[in-house]
């Protein structure tokens, strides 16, 4: 069955059980906008959205089943890369840290091509990252996750800029702006943190304690005094990303709908 069919199908399923479009979005997980689009006939949806849908409205999903092709629930490849330069990220993150401490307690670096190595790696993986969680927020839209995503890879593509201007040139140096750096970091952590808040039917709860470990991380680092206290929850912060990756991409491969929101 195709679009615009499909769409009036599903409209006249919901309306024989006596449901709003709300009270479907509960049932199966997607938005109320989603939805809407699919039953104007606007989007064709993925085979396990329509399975689901199906599912909730108690239609036999076996008779369109072959209408749809099982490719589009391969997962895409660079999400296995995004997670790649996640998990690296989250290694080297530690030798930049204790590099850059260095750097603002002694006012130089030692070896500054091992640092400038250490900056690009750590940059490229994180951005890689970010680029990875943009592209499953295409499977599980959240407009304040991709909104806060581009914010972090905007403000990490200027401080690592800045650190590199102040590390090879007498422009300026990091003491005349880390400060400036620690508070910035802090409220892209915090809104980030935030974000996850809108994946509120998550099993377990996991958007809100993701989001939480984020918006305190954030907090903690934003004060300036609490940074090395931040360090904590922003660890477990980051392994929860990685997490929520990892169960997002699962979900993608099987035959289920993914949670949009």
């Amino acid at each position: 069955m195709k679009q615009p069919e499909l769409g009036k199908k599903i409209s006249e399923l919901r309306k024989a059980k006596g449901l709003t479009q709300e009270e479907l979005v509960e049932k199966c997980n997607l938005n109320v906008r989603t939805i809407q689009r699919i039953e104007a006939g606007e989007v064709t949806p993925r085979s396990y959205t329509v399975k689901a849908l199906f599912e909730a409205l108690d239609f036999q999903w076996e008779e369109e089943k072959s209408s749809f092709k099982d490719e589009e629930r391969k997962v895409p490849a660079y999400l296995y890369v995004a997670f790649a330069s996640g998990l690296l990220y989250f290694f080297i993150a530690f030798f930049e840290i204790g590099w850059e401490y260095e750097w603002i307690e002694d006012g130089f670096v030692s070896n500054k091509t091992g640092f400038t190595g250490v900056k690009l790696i750590t940059f490229f993986s994180y951005v890689g990252f970010l680029l990875g969680l943009l592209g499953l927020e295409r499977f599980y839209p959240n407009k304040y996750l991709k909104i806060a995503l581009w914010v972090m890879i905007g403000f990490n593509l200027f401080m690592y800029s800045a650190d590199m201007i102040a590390l090879y040139t007498a422009l300026f140096s990091i003491e005349d702006y880390y400060w400036i750096k620690f508070e910035a970091f802090g409220l892209g952590y915090a809104f980030l943190g935030a974000s996850y808040f809108g994946y509120k039917n998550l099993k377990y709860g996991l958007g809100q304690v993701i989001g939480a470990l984020g918006l305190i991380a954030g907090i903690l680092i934003f004060s300036g005094f609490g940074v090395v206290f931040g360090l904590v929850p922003m660890t477990f912060f980051e392994i929860g990303q990685l997490g929520l990756m990892i169960y997002f991409i699962q979900k993608i491969g099987r035959s289920t709908s993914p949670d949009s929101f």
